[in-house]
């Protein structure tokens, strides 16, 4: 499905804008642009979907629901409805269920689709984590969403990418959570010291230029205990779990679209150094003992920070300080954290 800035959309706001909650179907058509037959199309589209629109004579269309309704609905027209990121979600592919967000965006991806294009899916049943881990991806109660970036980089700068996105995630989860997140270097966003998004990069690029990047991000919205495998309760949580009611995911990832937009704005712009800053609000390993697992080997040591690639930097008991580019990190007292990751990006 393929609503870019959709018809469906755009009533749906023109309904929601309205203080006595009717509009015209003149007016809508004039708006829209679009025959009074047009409308009456859409509007059957929107009642397929779900949407209770009722005509009343002589006022117009008014659009009936519940608080709780709206705050369930959690489809391509809605998350549109109120987009104001002016790239990063203007196309969006939204699927019942795929094998892995990030699979269908690199299809697409390879078939031209343009930039700030993204995929959602209501389940995944084989979505991707780091270090070729699985994600688990319950159905109906989190945000499992994949992005293309076109930008015009050398390869060697996309890996700057991954911080961006985590500070975009970080920023998003922080709006809605009374508990502060906080970034696993490089990129898993915990509360409470227990995961509850990811972000998953994967490119396709020439030697000397980058094509296209899938920016992956999983986030644990309204996920319960209940929805969570009993072996990934310990280490998993979700904004849900800390704030203690269900968010409309549709805002979520309106916020997260926005988010992404800026700061993937500032790093075009203005480089990475402002986006390290942005990162660093929300990283706390600084000056921690951690150790790091780098394929086979192990590195402990304490946490000096990051230096301005991206690279984790840990001072060894010898003194020598290790640059890190891709390992997985474990703080003092979090060794539940090491060798899992529940959720996909």
């Amino acid at each position: 499905m393929r609503p870019s800035e959709s018809a469906e959309a755009r009533i749906i706001r023109l309904l929601r804008m309205r203080p006595d909650g009717h509009v015209s179907g003149e007016r809508i058509s004039r708006t829209l642009g679009m025959s009074r037959a047009a409308v009456w199309k859409h509007i059957g589209a929107l009642r397929k979907a779900g949407y209770e629109i009722k005509a009343v004579p002589s006022k117009g269309y008014m659009l009936g629901e519940t608080a709780l309704e709206a705050l369930a609905r959690f489809n391509a027209a809605e998350i549109s409805a109120g987009l104001t990121a002016k790239t990063i979600g203007r196309e969006i592919f939204f699927y019942p269920e795929l094998t892995s967000t990030n699979q269908k965006a690199m299809e697409l991806g390879r078939l031209g689709e343009k930039e700030g294009s993204v995929v959602i899916a209501e389940r995944q049943s084989a979505g991707k984590g780091r270090l070729g881990r699985k994600w688990e991806s319950p159905s109906g109660v989190n945000l499992y969403t994949s992005i293309i970036l076109r930008p015009k980089i050398p390869t060697f700068e996309a890996q700057k990418l991954t911080l961006m996105l985590a500070a975009a995630v970080a920023e998003t989860v922080a709006e809605f959570s009374p508990v502060r997140p906080e970034v696993k270097w490089p990129n898993d966003i915990l509360i409470n010291s227990k995961k509850a998004a990811g972000i998953l990069t994967e490119m396709d690029a020439e030697p000397d230029r980058v094509n296209f990047i899938v920016a992956g991000i999983g986030v644990n919205v309204n996920m319960t205990a209940a929805d969570t495998p009993p072996f990934l309760r310990p280490i998993a949580t979700s904004i849900r779990q800390v704030r203690g009611e269900d968010i409309s995911r549709a805002v979520f990832a309106q916020r997260l679209y926005s988010n992404v937009e800026k700061w993937y704005d500032v790093f075009l712009k203005d480089g990475f150094e402002p986006v390290v800053a942005g990162w660093k609000r929300f990283f706390s390993s600084e000056g921690k003992a951690v150790k790091v697992t780098v394929f086979n080997r192990v590195i402990e040591g304490l946490c000096m920070g990051i230096d301005k690639g991206g690279a984790l930097l840990v001072r060894t008991p010898s003194g020598a300080v290790e640059r890190i580019i891709s390992g997985d990190v474990e703080t003092a007292g979090s060794s539940h954290l090491r060798g899992l990751s529940p959720f996909k990006g």
